[in-house]
């Protein structure tokens, strides 16, 4: 685990089953999650775009560090949840970032989650098929 004597400050992302603490620091704009650099563990463009919407948004690209820890779900959640965790840590930095963050929607935790399974079909809405004779 990365640990640090420089000053951070920490936002917590959720997003479906996924889970990111985050910490971002003053800094180049490195952004290491799990102990890796965001190229090798997001493959994805789309999901590195996503990563870094908040420093777009409040117009600090190359401002800050970002050292994050993500657990459960899929790639897609994950950045997701690492998206929300910077914009509440670049909250607690600047108080002067809501009104951009809010506009934009990252400080507002998505509550869509995956559908339960019913009883009697094959997943949450599908039937089994279905035969006249």
């Amino acid at each position: 685990m990365y640990t640090s004597a420089k000053p951070y400050f920490y936002g917590t992302g959720r997003r479906k089953k996924s889970i990111a603490r985050v910490r971002v620091m003053p800094g180049t704009g490195v952004v290491t999650i799990n102990n890796r650099d965001i190229d090798d563990y997001f493959g994805l463009g789309t999901l590195k775009l996503i990563v870094n919407q908040p420093f777009g948004v409040t117009e600090t690209e190359g401002k800050f560090d970002v050292v994050c820890t993500v657990a459960g779900g899929g790639i897609s959640g994950q950045a997701g949840a690492i998206r929300h965790g910077i914009a509440r840590a670049l909250l607690k930095a600047d108080e002067a970032y809501r009104p951009a963050l809010k506009k934009a929607g990252f400080l507002t935790r998505d509550p869509r989650m995956k559908e339960r399974k019913k009883y009697g079909l094959k997943a949450a809405r599908r039937a089994p098929q279905f035969s006249k004779r």
